[in-house]
């Protein structure tokens, strides 16, 4: 079957982008409605469920992306029959991993109370809300999950989208309306229970509408099982890293701090994986050229590209992470009061962590564009292990810092060193590791000049509130960049990025490029 790939692949873009932003604004008011209405005490519970949960759907990772990639070749072949034998498997995988998360999630009851210091709101019973938790995540998998397959894999991701967004806004009202007027948590995660139902029920009978051929019947090979089952476990051990980092984290601050710390981090959390959201999308829009890049151009011209991206990558996370130093805490203020602020050297923990975090998630975008999924699938598993454990070990010592050091710790010397072996052995000359890692060291000594330089002249401002924040924004915007501009002007990987921006702008900087060495040869 034919389809228009740069229509759909347009028409998804724009609808992941505006999912992306109402996943950013919406659960923003939401959160803020929360804690001003129910208290930091169930909003700390709320995240506490959500990572506990997230653990427990380790289950699933790999099983969606491996069925969504094998269907992609029997459908340009319009085999109808395999498609359907896939249906099948991935219903099947989907019921068992419900089942699995079920049985896990009962077997795990007992011990929630443990995972929380301190006391929890007296009206509240800790098991029943724990279990209506686990029926969202258990009935997420049983009703009509397997059907998504189609959409993703015909490029109608939008589909999707739209049906998040109906079905969220719906939620979304509805448990505003509980929050402030009704206040009981119980009917909260009811409300959201009901709409997981209608959401899967509506994306069932829609699939079911859009392919009637395909229906889950059929066998598949035992062959075409077998790459299947591999491309799975290679999968899940690729991803494994980012969800149990960030559910330890969440987990170990309830059980040794309390829910209101772990409320009071999750705001601070929420901004900043807000941000890296949205780079995250400029990494996805990269992979699929870079892929074909690495297969059809020599290293040199790859490792050219890669160094490329990082000074654009570096660029912009040095711009974020100094724009954090000096708007986390009155943005903080204005929103949750000063009463809710952590102190300002977990900011800087923050900053640090969100700089490294950025500069391994560029590396890992060469690495799944180069498919080194088998080769690395251990090193996210062994970073996230030494991550908890150090976790639980510092914790007792230094609190919220021991936790955000111990990722930061575990990322800067086993996740990295790691990645950087993989990557200069398989796509890359291993002499071209020291000019890299010499680019993201000078953005590091710029971060530093540009955070104290930045820093120093937003504390000079006397304002306060929305007239203070956004002269600091405005002093953000300038004054990082302009440093940034007089470190890097003359170099070659600055020239080549702005032939890359100015391209994708489909010529709007050629006034900026005409200026240098490299444009000049180009438009000449």
């Amino acid at each position: 079957m034919k389809f228009n790939r740069t229509k759909n692949a347009t028409r998804n873009a724009f609808y992941g982008i505006l999912l992306k932003l109402y996943g950013i604004i919406i659960p923003f008011i939401m959160r803020t409605v929360f804690i001003h209405f129910m208290g930091e005490q169930y909003l700390g519970l709320s995240s506490l469920f959500t990572s506990v949960l997230q653990v427990l759907n380790l289950a699933e990772l790999g099983v969606g992306s491996a069925m969504v990639y094998s269907m992609y070749k029997p459908i340009a072949e319009d085999n109808t029959k395999k498609i359907c034998a896939l249906m099948k498997m991935y219903r099947t995988y989907y019921r068992i991993i419900g089942l699995v998360i079920a049985v896990a999630g009962l077997i795990l009851t007992p011990f929630v109370p443990s995972l929380i210091k301190g006391d929890i709101p007296g009206e509240l019973n800790i098991y029943v809300l724990y279990l209506l938790e686990l029926s969202v995540t258990v009935l997420s998998y049983w009703l009509f999950a397997y059907r998504n397959c189609l959409f993703y894999a015909y490029q109608r991701s939008d589909i999707n989208s739209k049906i998040n967004i109906i079905s969220n806004t719906v939620m979304y009202l509805i448990q505003l309306f509980v929050l402030i007027f009704v206040r009981n948590y119980y009917v909260y995660i009811i409300v959201s229970l009901l709409a997981t139902v209608t959401k899967n029920i509506a994306t069932g009978l829609l699939s079911i509408k859009r392919f009637p051929q395909y229906e889950p019947q059929g066998e598949l090979s035992k062959s075409e099982k077998k790459d299947i089952n591999k491309r799975i476990r290679d999968l899940f051990t690729s991803k494994i890293g980012s969800v149990v980092i960030g559910s330890a984290d969440s987990i170990v601050i309830s059980a040794f701090l309390g829910l209101k710390v772990l409320a009071r981090y999750q705001n601070y959390s929420f901004i900043m994986n807000s941000i890296m959201g949205i780079l995250t999308i400029l990494y996805a829009s990269c992979t699929a050229g870079i892929g074909n890049s690495l297969v059809v151009e020599t290293r040199e011209k790859n490792f050219n590209d890669l160094k490329k991206i990082t000074f654009i990558f570096g660029w912009i996370s040095t711009f974020c992470a100094v724009s954090f130093l000096c708007l986390y805490q009155p943005f903080m203020t204005l929103w949750m009061g000063e009463e809710r602020l952590l102190p300002y050297s977990i900011v800087i923990c923050l900053a640090a962590y969100f700089f490294i975090a950025e500069i391994n998630q560029l590396l890992n975008l060469f690495k799944d564009a180069g498919g080194l999924w088998s080769k690395d699938k251990f090193r996210p598993l062994v970073t996230s292990l030494a991550n908890l454990g150090m976790n639980l070990a510092m914790v007792r010592f230094w609190g919220l810092y021991g936790v955000i050091l111990s990722t930061v710790l575990s990322m800067l010397f086993i996740g990295m060193p790691w990645l950087f072996y993989n990557l200069f052995t398989e796509l890359f000359d291993k002499e071209d590791l020291l000019p890299l890692l010499k680019e993201i060291i000078s953005f590091v000594f710029v971060l530093t000049i540009s955070a104290f330089a930045t820093y120093g002249l937003c504390e000079l401002t006397n304002a306060d509130g929305v007239i203070g924040i956004l002269i600091r924004m405005v002093i953000c915007v300038i004054v990082p960049n302009t440093i940034l501009f007089i470190c890097f002007r003359r170099t070659k990987e600055y020239e080549q990025a702005l032939l890359l921006v100015n391209k994708v702008t489909k010529g709007k900087l050629s006034f900026l490029v005409k200026d240098t060495n490299v444009g000049r040869k180009v438009i000449n």
